[in-house]
């Protein structure tokens, strides 16, 4: 009887185990589902964030070269913009952390320099309310061991903070000091706004809270001052508030700056604070931006490079457009499909593409691209926010020739560009100098289809040498393919486009009938290569071989007795 109920208690007990144990395991999945869901939303919110970035840095260097006057504002807008992507990725890197796993990592550096560099960083925020912004660091420099990204925010969450709720025309300061001691810095945002009222300072660094923001006109989340309080915390700090309605609110904060204060692993001995040197590789301080808008030589429709840029954002896409416009012709499509209709369509030389689209993503685009033969050989350079190793290595593993982070700067973007280009204007250079039995042997180290198609080109040029008529389209037909995928193949392979292609041909046959016969005249010279104009002829003979036909010929003619 008593063995009966015993057992049933284990079986019911066993059964409540398991019960529970698996809710547990359900409930944990869930919370890891969860995290990966925000993981991916944190992901796709920084790609949103750091295309109008893009957009705004590309936009101050077309400012800074039209009105260059202004430098120390430029200054302020790009530093500022390094200052949102470095918080930007430190959100995508939260993300993929579990909630609380904050780490502190104090370097050794100068305090009060760092301070008031940060502090400088939101002049123009305060400066926009028409109010007066002092800072003062006593003593001017200080050496001490602090966590930059940390007090990075702490100062900006403070100084924003007083400028949305300070009142228009008054005045913020910042003051930091140190102890007595010289181990612990003391510093003090104040602003002589409206105060805040008694009854809020009990929830003033609750998350969420408010503060009213809708009544000063200005926007917030209610998190500034929650995350201020929890980083001074990590940084084993103390913060302090004190206001009074009507007369402005003072914030202080206390932390520690000696090295005995952090435990052996938040001690970064290696890396010591040097202002000098950026932090963050999207654009350099103070550094002379390259003249993107500078005015392309003149050339002609045919001779100009032609881009296609693949991006969402109309905006970026648009001033993308305008910028590149000015020394390339610029296709612009808004996801991957349409870059495929306009690839197959337009004569093109490179491909500029974001990853993040809807309809057809970048890799997606490039995989297609690249597993076609028609237009393989089209370099792709992927814009992308992502910017972890994984991303990068992905990128290039489906293809892609470049990879440039958001936001980029539109010098570093030309400058990818102008080296791809730069590559095929060498291969174009060295192949206008050889035989043709010289460029066949060349083109024949490379791939086999590739050595087909050329050899194909140049026997059907040959083919119709006499015939003036016979242009791009022409060839186009023979060879069974569209306008667009010849150009692009001829390019790739030979760094000319179709009619550059052509009068190479007919050049170097033109050089060689010259060679054969000395005496022949340059207008029977040129109808045998299919020029009706003599003048024309000679024009582009003594561009491609540096001298007139006539005297060309009369150097041959003075050879002759020497043979």
């Amino acid at each position: 009887m008593y063995s009966r109920i015993l057992l049933t208690l284990l079986v019911i007990a066993l059964i409540a185990i398991i019960f529970f144990a698996g809710r547990r395991l359900y409930l944990r999945s869930q919370g890891v589902r969860r995290r990966l869901q925000m993981s991916a939303i944190f992901t796709n919110i920084t790609h949103e964030l750091l295309t109008p970035l893009s957009v705004i840095s590309a936009s101050v260097d077309k400012l800074r070269d039209t009105e260059p006057e202004y430098s120390h504002e430029y200054d302020l807008m790009q530093f500022n913009i390094q200052r949102m992507v470095r918080l930007l990725q430190q959100i995508l890197e939260t993300s993929k952390s579990e909630a609380g796993q904050l780490r502190l990592l104090v370097s050794q550096g100068d305090v009060m320099k760092y301070i008031r560099e940060t502090a400088e960083c939101l002049e123009p925020l305060i400066l926009k309310k028409e109010m007066k912004f002092s800072i003062n660091c006593q003593p001017e420099s200080m050496m001490g061991w602090i966590d930059t990204d940390k007090l990075d925010k702490i100062i900006y969450n403070l100084l924003s903070n007083a400028a949305k709720y300070g009142r228009e025309g008054g005045h913020v300061s910042i003051d930091a000091v140190t102890n007595d001691t010289f181990n612990e810095i003391i510093i003090k945002v104040s602003d002589d706004g409206e105060g805040i009222p008694p009854k809020q300072m009990k929830n003033l660094f609750k998350r969420f809270h408010d503060g009213d923001y809708r009544q000063h006109q200005t926007i917030g989340t209610g998190l500034g001052l929650s995350l201020t309080q929890d980083l001074v915390i990590l940084n084993r700090g103390t913060i302090d508030c004190k206001s009074e309605v009507g007369k402005g609110t003072v914030f202080t904060v206390t932390l520690p700056i000696y090295k005995d204060a952090f435990a052996p692993d938040q001690i970064d001995e290696q890396n010591k604070i040097d202002l000098n040197i950026p932090k963050n590789a999207i654009i350099d301080f103070n550094t002379i931006i390259p003249d993107v808008n500078a005015e392309p030589e003149e050339t002609t429709e045919e001779d100009g490079y032609k881009l296609l840029v693949v991006e969402d954002n109309l905006e970026l896409l648009m001033l993308m457009q305008q910028l590149l416009k000015s020394t390339y012709r610029v296709y612009i499509a808004r996801n991957g499909k349409e870059a495929l209709k306009i690839i197959k369509e337009k004569e093109l030389d490179l491909i500029i593409s974001d990853v993040m689209m809807p309809e057809m993503d970048g890799l997606e685009l490039t995989r297609t691209i690249k597993s076609d033969p028609n237009y393989n050989h089209l370099p792709i350079i992927l814009l992308t926010a992502k910017t972890q190793e994984e991303d990068i290595k992905e990128a290039l593993q489906n293809g892609a020739d470049e990879y440039l982070k958001k936001p980029f700067r539109l010098g570093d973007l030309k400058l990818r560009i102008d080296n791809i280009i730069e590559n095929r204007k060498r291969m174009q250079t060295e192949l206008s100098q050889m035989t043709e039995e010289e460029v066949v042997n060349t083109i024949a180290s490379t791939p086999s289809p590739d050595e087909i198609f050329v050899n194909q080109a140049l026997e059907l040029v040959h083919a119709h040498i006499e015939d003036e008529s016979y242009d791009r389209e022409a060839l186009a037909a023979d060879m069974g393919a569209s306008a667009s995928t010849l150009y692009n193949k001829l390019r790739s392979i030979t760094g000319m486009h179709v009619s550059a292609f052509i009068r190479d041909v007919r050049m170097k046959e033109a050089k060689r009938l010259a060679m054969e016969n000395p005496k022949l005249r340059v207008s029977d010279l040129a109808y045998s290569v299919g020029f009706h104009d003599p003048r024309y002829f000679a024009t582009c003979f003594k561009k491609h071989f540096g001298t007139q036909p006539k005297e060309f010929l009369e150097s041959l003619q003075r050879e002759e007795p020497e043979k």
